[in-house]
C-alpha cells in the first residue's frame, strides 16, 4: 500500500473506532443512568398530571435533598413492586410538623421553620386535616405527594417508622433538567457521524490501493 493509500486506512480505523465507541458508550451511560416513565395517578398533581412523560436519573437514596421528587419501591405499602412518585419533605435527622395556620395558610414546618410549598395542590399542605409529628431516622426519608388530599404518602403509614421510607428504597430522581440528554444525544449523533466519515475514509484507502495496484508497462506501447 501507498504512503497515502496507508494514510487513509489507519486513519479510517482511528476514526471509526472513535466513533463506534463514542456512540455505544453514550447510549449504554443514558440506558444505565436514566430512564423514562409516564405519569398514571393524580398524586403528584399538579406538578406531574397523568399522561406526563417524565426524565428521571439513577441516583442512590443517600443523594436525595429535601424538594427532590423520588421514584421508591415499598411492595409491603403498596403491594405491587412498582415504582411510587414522592416528594421528599423530610430526611434524616429532620423533625416535620404539621401545620402551623390554617386553610391556604398553614404550612408544615422542618426544623421549625415554616416549608414554602408552591406545588401543593390548591395551595392545601394539608389535605386530611391530620396532624403529625415527625422525626425522621437516619437513612430514612418522610415523603408526601404534591396533591396531599389524594396522595397516600407517610402519613398514612405511622406506624411503620412514622411512616419514613428507607433510603434504600429510592431508585430514582425526577428531573427537569434537559441538559444531560442533550449532551447524550450529542455524543450519539457525533459518534455516528465520526464512523461514517471512518467509512468514508476506508473507501478512499481502498480506492487508493487499488489505483496503485493497477500495473503499468515500462514502454510505450503503439496502437495499430
Amino acid at each position: 500500500m501507498s504512503g497515502k493509500g496507508r494514510g487513509f486506512g489507519v486513519t479510517a480505523v482511528v476514526v471509526g473506532l472513535l466513533g463506534v465507541v463514542l456512540a455505544v458508550g453514550s447510549l449504554a451511560y443514558a440506558r444505565n443512568s436514566y430512564g423514562s416513565s409516564t405519569i398514571s395517578s393524580q398524586s403528584m398533581a399538579p406538578t406531574y398530571k397523568p399522561g406526563d412523560r417524565i426524565i428521571f436519573e439513577k441516583v442512590d437514596g443517600g443523594a436525595v435533598h429535601r424538594g427532590d421528587v423520588v421514584l421508591f419501591s415499598a411492595p409491603d405499602r403498596y403491594g405491587f413492586t412498582g415504582s411510587v412518585m414522592q416528594r421528599v419533605v423530610g430526611v434524616g435527622g429532620d423533625r416535620v410538623v404539621c401545620c402551623t395556620g390554617s386553610g391556604t395558610d398553614a404550612r408544615i414546618t422542618v426544623n421549625g421553620k415554616p416549608l414554602a410549598e408552591p406545588y401543593v395542590s390548591q395551595g392545601d399542605v394539608d389535605g386530611l386535616h391530620r396532624t403529625y409529628d415527625v422525626r425522621v431516622p437516619k437513612g430514612r426519608l418522610f415523603l408526601l405527594g404534591d396533591n396531599r388530599a389524594d396522595a397516600r404518602d407517610s402519613r398514612f403509614f405511622a406506624s411503620d417508622h412514622d411512616g419514613t421510607v428507607a433510603e434504600s428504597a429510592v431508585r430514582d430522581r425526577v428531573t427537569d433538567d434537559r441538559t444531560a440528554g442533550l449532551l447524550i444525544g450529542t455524543a450519539v449523533i457525533g459518534g455516528g457521524v465520526l464512523a461514517l466519515f471512518g467509512i468514508g475514509l476506508g473507501v478512499a484507502a481502498f480506492v487508493v490501493r487499488r489505483r496503485k495496484a493497477v500495473p503499468v508497462a515500462p514502454w510505450p506501447v503503439q496502437q495499430v
